[in-house]
């Protein structure tokens, strides 16, 4: 009949045990030390790995919210780095520092405006150089370089505001590169000019745009023939004060 007992062994490094198959063994308590050891290290490695997993986690996370945050100067620096070569290319021969008076900024549903009224008004009547996308867009270049390009060469970028602009990534790019351009090439002055095209409720803006609105200028198109009159030769006196300037 099997039986267990407790054995006290004194001096056991001194004992040796002997089994069926001839293998003979010192009774070390070493060997429990080390197995004691081995099961404290298991426990430290879990915290330690625990550790370093959340230390990953939340330097991933201040490099994400650095990365939001500037998310558009990074994009403005990336894009004027990638097109530094081409602005030569676009200048006009004489001596003026821009090749246009004003970058026009629109959703593709306006584009009868900009080709009908804007450049009847403003090129034909008042001899401006207008910036238009669908035509002075230089062909075989990124979008994004185009749009940074044309900015950079432009005095004033104008940006006609409708909820399809607010919807459109390519509008919103082009308003965000004129926000960076003013800030980092134009030493702080705005080029930018907003023109509502339709009713917007100001919480139906972004909170930059809206920002702008509070602290700058900006022109409602009236859409009646008496207002008509008054808002193109406003944004005529805008553009002309931008000329000289």
């Amino acid at each position: 009949m099997d039986a267990e007992s407790n054995v006290l062994f004194v001096n056991l490094q001194e004992y040796s045990c002997t089994f069926d198959n001839g293998i003979t063994i010192i009774m070390n308590p070493f060997d429990n030390k080390v197995l004691q050891l081995e099961k404290t290290c298991k426990s430290y490695l879990g915290l330690i790995t625990g550790g370093s997993m959340a230390i990953l986690v939340l330097i991933m996370t201040v490099i994400a919210s650095i990365v939001y945050r500037y998310r558009w100067k990074i994009q403005y620096m990336y894009y004027m780095t990638k097109g530094k070569y081409s602005y030569n290319k676009i200048l006009p021969d004489d001596d003026d520092e821009y090749t246009y008076d004003a970058f026009i900024s629109y959703s593709d549903d306006d584009r009868s405006f900009v080709f009908k009224d804007c450049i009847e008004k403003l090129e034909k009547e008042e001899n401006l150089r207008l910036c238009i996308h669908q035509r002075n867009f230089m062909p075989g270049q990124d979008i994004t370089v185009n749009i940074t390009n044309c900015i950079h060469t432009s005095r004033t970028t104008v940006c006609l505001i409708t909820r399809k602009f607010l919807e459109s990534y390519y509008c919103m790019f082009e308003f965000n590169m004129a926000r960076m351009e003013s800030i980092y090439s134009r030493n702080g002055r705005n080029i930018l000019f907003l023109v509502f095209y339709e009713q917007i409720l100001h919480k139906e803006l972004p909170l930059v745009m809206l920002e702008l609105v509070q602290t700058e200028s900006y022109m409602e198109y009236p859409n009646d023939e008496q207002g008509n009159v008054v808002f193109w030769e406003k944004i005529k006196e805008r553009l002309r004060t931008n000329v000289r300037a």
